[in-house]
């Protein structure tokens, strides 16, 4: 028969290991976060070709990178996300409370087949429980996109690509409201907020234009002020101070094709706002992301694993990292580093000293250290569960 005193020793040694287990679960009180949509429906063969399989393995991840070069995750949700619309379909709130997800497109039969269909949903996930949880469902418009957080953290704003509109979403503690739906004529991949929260871009995908919008507490009006950029724009990123606008025009409509594509420069000083240079980056750029020290951006070159071998173009399998040096409203390309097969999101740490790139086809997060404009890979990887189509980290 076992002891009183040795029974409470026991007890006490199952609750450390109890405790240990649920801090293995949960951010630590000043974690760094970011989350990732991994798509298990659309896969690429060795030799570039695309197939669409049956859904049911799609998972969404949260991912501490308080320890830079060795991130973790804490957990992944069986929930659908898509490689279809842009790699900045989810964000994280900037006091790290909630994340939202954007589904962009749902899974439908088509015969034997499947296929892809707008779909409304946005995933709400709380980050401050152990481990975290999904919260809610919030139904939005069709085919949801890119979104941004304010720096407020109580407005959010979603493009819908297939509605033609931008989504209005309040945040208020643990509950995003869709409170108004703003029409915008032509189909918007992806939205930024400026850092006053007074204005927002949008892009306008197949318009080849980036729109303007102000915001006025909750309330978000469309201006009709449009401005030209480069081919197709698909995502795009104010600079911390605010004053520039850098957009990713993708060039060939989500696909590299051998030839050169340009950010373009938008100058938030001016009145109204104006396009003020382009700069050539390489072919396709499509993820794409400011530092938040400001100095720095970098450009997701696709490169060639979405695409058949047998294209006369497609010479590199790996995607690469265009890197932009930012001097005030000077923007300069000063060098490119590789990184995966066929990179979506990018990611920089909220001090700007590493950076984080989802690598679809090797279903990994490339880790590379950033010193000013010098950006090395440091050759360590983040296994995932998927396909990551998609990562964010919190809003700043």
């Amino acid at each position: 028969m076992t002891s009183p005193g040795r029974r409470i020793i026991v007890l006490a040694r199952l609750l450390l290991v109890l405790v240990a287990c649920l801090a293995a679960f949960a951010p630590s009180a000043h974690a760094d976060l970011m989350i990732i949509g991994n798509d298990e429906k659309v896969v690429f063969d060795a030799e570039g070709n695309r197939q669409f399989v049956a859904p049911g393995k799609d998972t969404i991840s949260v991912v501490d990178i308080t320890d830079r070069e060795a991130p973790k995750i804490l957990v992944s949700f069986p929930l659908m996300n898509s490689i279809f619309g842009p790699p900045t379909n989810l964000a994280i709130t900037p006091d790290e409370r909630l994340a939202i997800v954007a589904n962009s497109v749902t899974w439908v039969q088509d015969g034997t087949a499947w296929k892809p269909a707008p779909d409304t949903k946005l995933y709400v996930f709380n980050l401050k429980t152990s481990p975290p949880s999904h919260i809610a469902t919030v139904e939005i418009g069709k085919q949801p996109s890119g979104l941004a957080i304010n720096r407020a953290g109580d407005l959010a704003l979603v493009a819908n690509r297939n509605d033609k509109s931008i989504s209005v979403l309040s945040i208020q503690g643990n509950e995003v409201k869709l409170i108004d739906t703003v029409a915008m004529g032509d189909e918007v991949a992806s939205v930024a907020i400026t850092p006053d929260g007074k204005r927002a871009l949008a892009t306008k995908f197949p318009a080849h234009k980036i729109a303007l919008l102000e915001i006025n507490g909750q309330k978000v009006t469309y201006t009709k002020h449009d401005m030209p950029v480069g081919l197709w724009p698909y995502n795009i990123d104010v600079t911390p101070n605010g004053r520039i606008a850098i957009s990713a025009d993708n060039g060939n409509s989500g696909a590299p094709d051998g030839h050169v594509d340009t950010v373009s420069i938008i100058d938030l000083g001016h009145n109204p706002p104006k396009v003020i240079d382009r700069v050539v980056v390489g072919d396709a750029p499509e993820g794409f992301a400011i530092s938040p020290r400001g100095d720095v951006a970098v450009a997701v070159l696709l490169g060639g694993a979405s695409v058949p071998k047998s294209m006369w173009f497609n010479i590199k399998r790996n995607g690469s990292l265009a890197i932009l040096k930012i001097d005030d409203k000077k923007v300069t390309k000063v060098g490119e580093v590789e990184v995966g097969g066929l990179p979506e999101g990018v990611v920089f740490s909220p001090d700007g000293k590493y950076l984080y790139v989802g690598n679809y086809t090797d279903r990994d997060v490339s880790i590379l250290k950033v010193d000013g404009t010098k950006i090395t890979d440091t050759g360590k990887k983040l296994k995932l569960p998927g396909q990551p189509a998609s990562m964010r980290g919190r809003a700043r």
